[in-house]
Order: structure tokens, then C-alpha cells, then sequence
């Protein structure tokens, strides 16, 4: 995997050009001299982990023949007050929608995505204690 980030010379913009050909605007906070046109790099590093885990339910429950037709993660974060300001604490609440779908099979996809496969999470996991819990919506 590679990425390569670029500062854009304006501020504290940085554009992000990822192996797979993708590009990715950051900026920082107005106090920090940013112009707050992007996300924050911590955001983005949150937004993944969400992506990461919401990918790895679908294609769980997918696997397992259950009718998923949507999942949707709000993570709720906090950061150490000194730096570094790693998280400290996330929060996952996964809301699940699909039909007929068991409850125990959508906790067993967000069990083996937290322990197993969510190689964003798990490595975060090493600062900041996570956890979560789901609703389903019938649909």
C-alpha cells in the first residue's frame, strides 16, 4: 500500500494521492492555521475505521446469506488531552438494516470484524478502548 502527501503550499491544506489512484483533501483547524476547507487528518483516520468495519458487517452478514440492505456506523471518539492526542475512547453504533435479520448474527459480524478483521480498529484498539452496540431496523 502506498500514499504520498503533498503539501498544497495555502495554509494547512495537504492533498493525499493514494496507491489505488484516489486523491484526498485534509486541512487543519483555523486556530492552527488552517482554512477549514477538509476534513482533519484524525477525522479521516476515524472515517476509515468506520469504513473499515461497516465493510466487513455487509460482507459477514453477506456471507452468511442474511438480507442486508443497509449498515450505517457513528463512531463518537475522544483524544488524550496531551499530546500525542491519540483516541482514548470510541464509540461504534452500528445501525443494521435489512430483513428479518437475527440479532445474534448481526453482534457475531461486529464481534469478528472488531477481533479479526478491522485491521483499523484493532490497531487503534491499542490506545483507545472501543466498544459498540447495534440496532436493527427492520426494512
Amino acid at each position: 500500500m502506498e500514499c504520498k502527501v503533498k503539501w498544497t503550499g495555502d495554509g494547512m491544506s495537504f492533498v493525499a494521492e493514494t496507491g489505488s489512484n484516489h486523491a484526498v483533501v485534509m486541512d487543519g483547524a483555523p486556530e492552527a492555521g488552517g482554512r477549514n476547507l477538509a476534513p482533519r487528518p484524525m477525522e479521516l483516520l476515524l472515517a476509515g475505521t468506520g469504513g473499515c468495519t461497516a465493510f466487513d458487517v455487509v460482507l459477514i452478514l453477506r456471507k452468511g446469506r442474511h438480507a442486508v440492505t443497509g449498515c450505517e456506523v457513528s463512531l463518537q471518539a475522544e483524544r488524550a488531552e496531551a499530546e500525542p492526542r491519540v483516541f482514548t475512547h470510541i464509540h461504534f453504533h452500528f445501525r443494521v438494516s435489512g430483513k428479518q435479520l437475527k440479532p445474534e448474527a448481526v453482534a457475531r459480524a461486529i464481534e469478528l470484524s472488531k477481533d479479526k478483521y478491522c485491521s483499523a480498529s484493532i490497531m487503534l484498539g491499542k490506545t483507545a478502548e472501543i466498544t459498540h452496540d447495534f440496532e436493527i431496523v427492520d426494512a
